[in-house]
């Protein structure tokens, strides 16, 4: 096959596959490619083009490069481009190569043995195809980063003594999501919220502190349920807390999934346990029982290597990762995935609670309600999941089953291995921000509080520990008022002068100044 790609830009563009440009402008780099190839794969979220002026910009989804960017109309020209200025899309590049063959990758480094570039794009066709190209050893050229560090997170990396590159992909051909470096995630790490949660517990007493970590473990488990639409019975609540309160103490395998899938579904008589033997899909119905996909799941048949892939990672490249960044990609993968008939949702929660714990991004024995932070943003939770299922809809084939599922007809594994999470990461770190500027003090301050008000309560009236509690619920309940109701029943025992002064200790306490 000839190198050479018939750019489909022979001049500027407004609208490139629906995505509508700043200003006339011609596509280069992952676009050029995708276009000449008809490559059917999820869009990078920004593409690159050659505008008229001197002028570098980016909108839209758009970044605008400068005529004097502009490379060469060939595949080499343009691969060398997107690796040079957009960063690693594996999907891309995995359908690119399948597409082209070997021949032109094989020209490429045999015209530039030494470039980086030509090396390291050597080193990707036989990474992601598993196949050896038509070429000698590298003998000559300093090793050179796969991934470049300063725009895409990488791991600690390996030689690779054949292409003379450093393989620092974040992960293995089964699994590797990449995420971008962006501003607000290099924000995020510089505020170092691992540090900062420990420091509001320092001085916390044990007793306090422990009370504090079930207080949001059972508030997560809540929140997770509550999530999916469910308001199960409060053992099932608890027995999942139980479940969330030793996350990262065990290894993360398909059997540990199947453990707590067993934990978190409850009743499973009319539930399949394991991974699906059949398609799977997040959506509705229409009225004569046929499905409406928000979302396709992985083939069943992927489904073994996909989890294996998965596992590798948190094994192997998620320990070099960011703690949150890692996180977010394992739970995000998995619940793209989706291997399970029911229980998803819950366990994607579980994963990031895992990685932190794992890492001991949390302190010691609390866990970060992460599943509370999602709940109170549940339309950005929503926008960030449908940030990626609405591209790959449109390519997944599928066709209805009589059972109202779907059944995938084409190729889908690579869209579950080498998603975008940039977006996800950035979420996640917003919900890790609110628990630790948040949650997590105002819990401390709450119980410090409620210490403080029972004491002074006793030197009041003297009451059971049990009926101050209901005493503190009716205050709680009714912005620190005693109703006229539970005066009359509950404490009619109590004076008005006691009820002022009971009411008076709760505002000192808990009204805010």
């Amino acid at each position: 096959m000839e190198s050479r790609t018939q750019n489909p830009f022979s001049g500027p563009v407004t609208v490139f596959q629906d995505r509508r440009l700043p200003e006339e402008a011609v596509p280069v780099g992952y676009a050029a490619l995708i276009g000449a190839h008809v490559l059917q794969v999820p869009l990078p979220r920004t593409l690159s083009a050659i505008g008229p002026r001197h002028r570098l910009y980016q909108a839209d989804g758009w970044a605008i490069y400068t005529p004097r960017h502009a490379p060469p109309p060939e595949i080499d020209g343009h691969l060398t481009f997107a690796l040079k200025y957009e960063g690693l899309d594996l999907a891309v590049l995995k359908s690119l190569f399948r597409a082209i063959g070997p021949a032109p990758i094989e020209a490429m480094v045999r015209s530039t043995p030494t470039g980086s570039y030509a090396r390291r794009a050597w080193f990707l066709y036989e990474w992601l195809l598993d196949e050896q190209l038509d070429l000698p050893a590298a003998e000559t050229g300093t090793y050179a980063k796969v991934v470049d560090t300063e725009r895409q997170y990488g791991s600690g990396g390996t030689n690779s003594t054949r292409h003379r590159v450093k393989n620092n992909l974040p992960g293995t051909p089964a699994f590797c999501p990449m995420v971008f470096r962006t501003k607000k995630l290099r924000a995020y790490q510089g505020r170092d919220f691992a540090a900062k949660a420990r420091a509001i517990i320092a001085d916390v007493s044990g007793d306090l502190l422990a009370r504090t970590a079930a207080f949001l473990l059972l508030k997560d488990s809540k929140s997770s349920f509550a999530i999916e639409g469910e308001h199960p019975p409060q053992e099932r609540i608890q027995r999942w807390g139980r479940a969330i309160g030793e996350a990262g103490k065990r290894p993360f395998d398909l059997a540990e999934l199947l453990r707590l899938q067993r934990i978190v579904i409850g009743d499973a008589r009319f539930v399949q346990l394991g991974l699906r033997n059949e398609g799977g899909f997040v959506g509705e119905h229409d009225r004569e029982g046929n499905p409406l996909p928000d979302h396709v799941s992985a083939r069943h048949e992927d489904l073994p290597a996909l989890i294996e892939g998965l596992v590798a990672f948190d094994l192997t490249a998620a320990r070099d990762l960011d703690a949150v960044v890692a996180a977010a990609i394992v739970a995000f993968g998995f619940v793209y995935i989706h291997p399970f008939e029911d229980g998803n949702g819950r366990l994607h929660r579980y994963l990031i609670h895992h990685i932190l714990a794992e890492r001991g991004y949390n302190p010691p024995g609390l866990v970060f309600p992460v599943s509370a932070a999602i709940l109170d943003r549940i339309n950005d939770y929503r926008r960030t999941l449908e940030s990626y299922s609405t591209q790959i809809l449109p390519l997944i084939q599928w066709e209805g089953t009589a059972k109202g599922n779907v059944r995938v007809l084409n190729e889908t594994a690579d869209f579950y291995r080498y998603f975008d999470a940039t977006l996800h990461a950035e979420f996640l770190y917003e919900c890790v921000e609110r628990t630790v500027d948040h949650d997590l003090p105002s819990e401390t301050k709450f119980l410090k509080s409620y210490d403080g008000f029972r004491r002074q309560l006793g030197e009041i009236v003297d009451m059971p520990d049990r009926v101050s509690d209901l005493l503190f619920r009716f205050l709680h309940q009714n912005e620190g008022r005693l109703s006229k109701r539970a005066q009359d029943n509950e404490f009619k025992e109590l004076t008005q002068t006691e009820i002022e002064s009971i009411e008076r200790l709760y505002a000192d306490g808990f009204e805010e100044p």
